[in-house]
C-alpha cells in the first residue's frame, strides 16, 4: 500500500519487549527524505528494560546513546487511524550493517538460513488477550466459544472487526478465562505474520482504550489462567518431522524466549493449557506441540510462548531449532512421549540459555542481560502476595 498524500506516518521498530518504538513524521518528509536516507532511532531501544531504563551490561548499545537508522519497509504500510499510517522498519548501524539483536533482523537471518536449505515456512499466529474495566474482567467467567455472556464486549469487538480487517483475521472468539478473547491471524510469510501480530496488539490496545477498557497481554492474568501466543507453522511435509525433533530438543534451553518475564512462569506453572511437559500429539491441545490439519494443510502448533513473548524472536527461535533438526536429520520421539520440561523459574531459564547452540552470541548476550534485569526487578519489588504472606506470619 503506498503512503497517501498529507498522511502522518508512524515509523515502528519492534523492541525486545514485544512492543514498538515509534516516531511520528509527516508523509511528505518520509517520501522526500526518509525513504532514501533513513531516520534516527536511539541505540538504547535494544538495551532497555520495560521501564525504559538502560541495562548497563549491554554497553554497545549505550555508549554515547547515538542513533541507528530506521529503514521503512513499505510492504508493511497499515492504516492505523484516520490520516495516520504505520510502517514497520528495519534498523541498521550508521555504517549500514544490520543490528543483529533487532527482533526483525533476527527473524530475517533465520529465514534466509532456512531458505538456503530449500524451505520457506508459512506462519499463523494466535494471541489471547484479557479485557477489563476498573480492574474487573468484562466477562465474569469464561465465554469459550459462547455467543451469550459477552454482551459487554460487543461495542469493542464491533470496532475491532473493522480496524483489524487489513490484517486478515482468520477467526475470533471468546476464551475460557474471565474477560479473555482470542484472535487468530491467517497464515502468511513469517516476517509479515510477526509484524501483523504486533500491529494487531497495537490496534487492540488503542481501540480498547477508546472504550475505557484495558487490553492485557499479561501471560498469567491470575493463577491458573494463561494468555498465550500460539504459533502455527507449515513447512514441506518431508521436513516437518526433523523440524519438530529439533524444536523439542532445544525447547527447554530456549525457555527464556517463550517466557521472558517474571509473570511468564506463573502461566507455565499453573495454566492448564500452557503445558511445560515437552511432548507432541496429534490434535492434542494438552501437548506442548500439537500436530494439526491433514494432507497439504498439516502443520505444527507450538504452544510454548505466552502473550508477553516477542513474536519475531519466538518464531526465529523455532526456525533456528527446527533448522538444526533438519540439518542433523533428527527423528522426533514417539507421540505422547515426554522428553523434558520447559524451565519452571526464570533462574532455571537463565542457566538453560547457556545450553543452546542455535542462537547467535550477541542475541544470547542480550537475552541473558534482559532476563537478569527482569529477575533483579522482581526481587526488588514488594507485591500484594508478599504483604499477605507477611500478615499471615504476624
Amino acid at each position: 500500500m503506498p503512503l497517501p498524500e498529507n498522511a502522518r506516518v508512524l515509523l515502528l521498530v519492534p523492541d525486545p519487549h514485544a512492543r514498538f518504538a515509534a516516531v511520528e513524521l509527516s508523509g511528505d518528509f518520509v517520501a522526500e527524505e526518509v525513504l532514501e536516507r533513513g531516520y534516527g532511532l536511539c541505540t538504547y531501544v535494544f538495551a532497555w528494560t520495560p521501564e525504559r531504563e538502560p541495562v548497563e551490561a549491554l554497553s554497545r548499545y549505550l555508549g554515547g546513546y547515538g542513533d541507528l537508522r530506521m529503514r521503512p519497509d513499505l510492504a508493511t504500510v497499515f492504516p492505523l487511524e484516520d490520516g495516520v499510517f504505520a510502517v514497520v522498519c528495519d534498523v541498521e548501524w550508521p555504517d549500514g550493517s544490520p543490528v543483529e539483536v533487532a527482533p526483525r533482523q533476527v527473524l530475517t537471518d533465520e529465514l534466509r538460513a532456512l531458505e538456503e536449505l530449500g524451505f520457506v515456512p508459512s506462519v499463523g499466529i494466535e494471541h489471547e488477550v484479557t479485557f477489563s474495566a476498573d480492574g474487573e474482567p468484562l466477562t465474569p467467567h469464561g465465554v469459550d466459544y459462547a455467543l451469550g455472556g459477552a454482551e459487554r464486549l460487543r461495542p469493542l469487538l464491533r470496532d475491532l472487526r473493522e480496524r483489524l480487517a487489513p490484517l486478515r483475521v482468520e477467526s475470533a472468539r471468546g476464551e475460557c478465562h474471565p474477560g479473555q478473547y482470542e484472535i487468530v491471524l491467517r497464515h502468511r510469510d513469517a516476517l509479515a505474520a510477526c509484524d501483523d501480530a504486533m500491529l494487531q496488539q497495537l490496534v487492540v490496545r488503542n481501540t480498547a482504550a477508546e472504550h475505557g477498557v484495558t487490553a492485557s497481554y499479561l501471560a498469567a492474568p491470575a493463577t491458573g489462567q494463561g494468555n498465550s501466543c500460539h504459533v502455527h507453522l507449515s513447512l514441506s511435509p518431508a521436513a516437518l518431522e526433523p523440524f519438530l525433533a529439533g524444536v523439542l530438543r532445544e525447547a527447554r534451553a530456549l525457555t527464556a524466549i517463550w517466557a521472558p518475564t517474571w509473570n511468564s512462569y506463573v502461566r507455565l506453572r499453573t495454566g492448564p493449557f500452557s503445558p511445560r511437559a515437552l511432548r507432541w500429539g496429534v490434535d492434542d491441545r494438552t501437548a506442548a506441540v500439537r500436530v494439526a490439519g491433514s494432507g497439504a494443510g498439516r502443520r505444527l502448533e507450538f504452544r510454548f510462548a505466552g502473550a508477553d513473548a516477542q513474536p519475531h524472536l519466538v518464531v526465529a527461535a523455532l526456525l533456528a531449532a527446527g533448522r538444526a533438526g533438519i540439518e542433523e536429520g533428527l527423528a522426533p520421539p514417539p507421540e505422547g512421549e515426554q522428553v523434558g520440561e520447559l524451565c519452571a523459574t526464570p533462574w532455571e531459564a537463565l542457566a538453560a540459555l547457556e545450553e543452546t547452540k542455535v542462537l547467535g552470541a550477541e542475541l544470547l548476550d542480550q537475552q541473558r542481560a534482559l532476563l537478569r534485569a527482569e529477575i533483579d526487578a522482581g526481587c526488588d519489588a514488594v507485591s500484594d502476595w508478599q504483604r499477605r504472606r507477611g500478615a499471615l506470619r504476624a
